[in-house]
């Protein structure tokens, strides 16, 4: 099975609709991780390591997707383009 990533929760039923039963089509809710707004999220003298932060709302979202890309053969994110 493939897995597909899509920000809007709006597009997954349509476009796993084209996709089929091979794919598993599952919404990030948008952004699932960011840079906390504290100092010292990225450290350039550490060759700007980055210290991220995974919002509390965004936690079962990532549990549902790291469950189903266990079993994947593929992951596939999709990004949001601009018009």
């Amino acid at each position: 099975m493939n897995v597909l990533i899509v920000e809007s929760p709006g597009k997954v039923k349509a476009i796993n609709k084209y996709l089929g039963s091979n794919y598993k089509v599952l919404a990030s809710f948008g952004h699932i991780r960011d840079l906390p707004s504290k100092d010292g999220s990225v450290k350039p003298d550490e060759d700007f390591a980055m210290t991220w932060h995974v919002d509390d709302r965004a936690q079962k979202r990532v549990k549902d997707i790291v469950d189903a890309v266990k079993d994947a053969d593929k992951l596939i994110l999709a990004s949001a383009t601009g018009r």
